[in-house]
C-alpha cells in the first residue's frame, strides 16, 4: 500500500498567527473546546480571538504533542518557569461546553 503525502497549506494571513495569553478549555461528552483569548491591560473586556473545537481523542493527541514539543523546547533552551498562580490561567471550567 502506497502511503500517500498530506499537503498543508498555510495563507499568510494564517501564518501571521494570533496572540492569546488567556485560554478557556470547556467539554462535553463528545467535544473539548478551547477558547483562545487576549486579555489588555486596563481594559475591562477581552474578546475571544479564536476557538478551537476538538474530538477528546484529538484533545489528547494535542496534549502529548504539547507534552513532546515541551520536553525538547526545554532541553534546548532551559526550564520554563510557571508562576503559581498564573497571572493569566488556563481556566477549565466544569464541562458542559
Amino acid at each position: 500500500m502506497e502511503k500517500k503525502e498530506l499537503q498543508i497549506e498555510l495563507t499568510p494571513e494564517v501564518a501571521e498567527g494570533t496572540y492569546a495569553n488567556l485560554a478557556v478549555i470547556s467539554h462535553s461528552s463528545s467535544e473539548f473546546v478551547a477558547d483562545f483569548i487576549r486579555i489588555l491591560p486596563g481594559m475591562p473586556k477581552a474578546q475571544v480571538k479564536s476557538r478551537i473545537v476538538l474530538t477528546p481523542e484529538h484533545a489528547k493527541r494535542l496534549l502529548f504533542a504539547l507534552e513532546d514539543n515541551i520536553v525538547k523546547y526545554e532541553k534546548q533552551f532551559g526550564k520554563i518557569n510557571v508562576e503559581t498562580p498564573p497571572a493569566t490561567p488556563f481556566i477549565v471550567p466544569g464541562g458542559e461546553a
